[in-house]
């Protein structure tokens, strides 16, 4: 039986689709949740006031939100229900989810195509595998920094192609960084920083 050697750190890093889904649609529904967000390049943007203030979508969508990010942490308390459109990449509960399920339905085509389209170039620019050193990097740099090991943490990456260069939490375990960024070396260390000192 083998022991733990020390410490041990988990960093899944993608561009989901669900999660590229949910955005455009926060987008082109004109919801602001999560407010601090940049909008993704090439949607339009829509100033919908009757959403915002409707606050029913806004509740449904924030729990949607929360469910898309980090399911695990955030499972549906009653059975899910596919929307149609969306091929089998979103679901929402089959109760109290009525306006949000009439909101989104009608943009599933154009989603979905968006989505695909930004999960493959992220594929062939940065999903070969070799992230692990991208974060192994800052890791040692943080450990050099504090003088110890790091601790053992969890961390989710979704990368983005946002309007704004950047890293932002977006869940519990999870931040969005803007693809640009993490093509950047020497910037993405360094705005990786804070987050690794978060968590490790």
């Amino acid at each position: 039986m083998n022991a733990a050697v020390g410490p041990e750190w988990v960093v899944r890093e993608d561009a989901g689709v669900p999660v590229l889904v949910a955005l455009y649609l926060r987008q082109v529904l004109g919801l602001r949740f999560p407010d601090e967000l940049p909008l993704l390049r090439g949607v339009p943007a829509q100033d919908s006031p009757e959403f915002e203030r409707d606050p029913d979508l806004d509740r449904q969508w924030r729990a949607f939100w929360e469910m898309i990010v980090e399911p695990q942490a955030h499972p549906s308390p009653v059975p899910l229900d596919l929307v149609d459109g969306f091929e089998m990449l979103i679901a929402v509960p089959t109760e109290g989810f009525a306006e949000l399920h009439a909101a989104i339905a009608p943009h599933g085509k154009d989603a979905v195509a968006f989505a695909r389209q930004a999960h493959a170039r992220y594929r062939a620019a940065l999903g070969t595998g070799s992230s692990y050193r991208a974060y192994a990097s800052a890791i040692a740099q943080h450990e050099r920094t504090v003088g110890r090991r790091a601790h053992s943490f969890e961390l989710n990456v979704q990368v983005l192609p946002l309007t704004q260069r950047g890293v932002w939490w977006i869940g519990a375990l999870t931040v969005a960084v803007t693809d640009g960024l993490r093509g950047d070396v020497a910037a993405f260390d360094s705005a990786i920083a804070p987050v690794i000192a978060d968590l490790a």
